[in-house]
């Protein structure tokens, strides 16, 4: 199998996995809700031949692809669900559930993978072992669909895993690789300020929990610039902050909420104490109260070196060098961690930002889209690297992992 094989079989079905992601685009569902989306899903696949199309979970869809002869397993997977979000893009094809829209890819994502199983299915005396399309619920929303899938069995005799994330940062025409950490753990903090409400004019006679409250927002910022080593990666931010009623009057209490985004498995699990060790100091300095609850969310995506190698030449073997950016990590949380528990792997982006298109806007906005060229890319690094972790054609080694 030669490059221009491949490209030439993406290109025949690129306007159908354009009309697929529009579709999905349409009629977006929230994490652990995608009952239509995986229907569609679950139907498109089972319209290919040589699949073996399986639910291990309400909303996720698996299919397996046995090829004619012995050889591993290489598991792609894809997310499905949207966001609580109204659409503004103007789109001819936006949102028709109010309040839920597709803001971050992954009607892109599902419909690269679909494409790709439909390129795959006809090939499979070409193949070697087992390619497995897993279609994921509720990456968006904690704990995910990752670990259900998992728990499920859907990785059992995996012996790598690959996905990408179509994102707008990167200009369309390119793929991202991050070599190790690529993705942060995004944990969730919940604080509340208990003092004593009063009089906005008689604040002596009050525990003022604004005025406590905006001392621990300042004071949190002091855990990672000034408790923990400059050169560990960690970000605390307050997101969220609710309190008061009216111009005059001084609330009793104020709720906060924020992420703690980490790498190194120390520094995750240091992070709660210093944050408390500061909200009970300044608490107990004004007299207040507070209660404080850390959730940890989804472990850090680390890709492994082989694997990221071997994505690196399938992209150059595609694309060339000049198209291939080596990145740095980035604080966003993805449950792809919980496949990488389970087997080597990498997550790679593939750029579906255009900005002479006017796609620009970043991802979780009321008005992010992509550029649907960069669905043909998806695809094409897809079948690629699966022929050849099948043995059905190699990719030359054109580079070196330090290069």
């Amino acid at each position: 199998m030669i490059v221009s094989d491949i490209k030439n079989m993406a290109d025949e079905i690129k306007d159908e996995v354009i009309k697929w992601r529009r579709h999905l685009h349409q009629n977006p569902e929230i994490s652990f809700h995608e009952t239509n989306t995986s229907e569609f899903i679950y139907n498109t696949l089972a319209s290919f031949e040589g699949l073996q199309v399986s639910r291990p979970a309400q909303n996720s869809v698996v299919a397996r692809l046995i090829g004619g002869r012995q050889g591993k397993v290489l598991a792609i997977r894809a997310d499905m669900d949207a966001l609580p979000i109204q659409e503004e893009t103007g789109l001819e094809f936006s949102s028709l559930n109010e309040g839920v829209m597709h803001a971050c890819g992954h009607d892109g994502h599902t419909a690269i993978l679909l494409g790709t199983a439909k390129i795959l299915s006809g090939m499979k005396q070409d193949i070697s072992g087992e390619i497995r399309f897993i279609f994921q619920h509720a990456e968006e929303l904690y704990p995910g669909g990752a670990e259900e899938l998992v728990e499920a069995g859907v990785m059992d005799g995996v012996d790598a895993v690959i996905g990408t994330h179509l994102w707008s940062p990167l200009e369309s025409g390119k793929i991202g690789i991050v070599y190790g950490e690529m993705l942060a753990a995004p944990d969730t903090f919940y604080v509340t300020i208990n003092g004593k409400g009063g009089h906005g004019g008689l604040p002596h006679e009050t525990v003022d929990s604004i005025a406590v409250g905006a001392q621990v927002v300042t004071n949190l910022q002091h855990i990672v610039s000034r408790n923990l080593d400059p050169l560990e990666q960690a970000v605390i931010s307050v997101t969220k902050i609710s309190g008061g009623t009216t111009h005059n009057v001084i609330p009793g209490s104020v709720e906060m909420m924020g992420t703690v985004r980490t790498f190194k498995k120390e520094v995750r699990k240091e992070i709660p104490g210093l944050m408390e060790r500061v909200i009970k100091g300044i608490t107990e300095a004004h007299g207040a109260g507070y209660d404080f609850k850390f959730e940890y969310g989804y472990r850090p995506v680390v890709n492994k070196d082989t694997i990221t190698s071997f994505i690196h030449d399938t992209a150059i073997q595609l694309y060339g060098q000049e198209a291939v950016q080596v990145m740095k990590p980035n604080m966003v949380g993805e449950d792809f961690s919980a496949y990488l528990e389970k087997a080597d792997g990498c997550f790679f982006f593939t750029g579906a930002g255009n900005s002479e298109k006017g796609i620009t806007y970043p991802h979780h906005h009321s008005r992010f889209t992509i550029d649907e060229d960069s669905l043909k890319m998806g695809m094409e690094m897809f079948v690629s690297a699966a022929l050849s972790f099948s043995g059905a054609g190699i990719p030359q080694n054109v580079h070196k992992i330090n290069s």
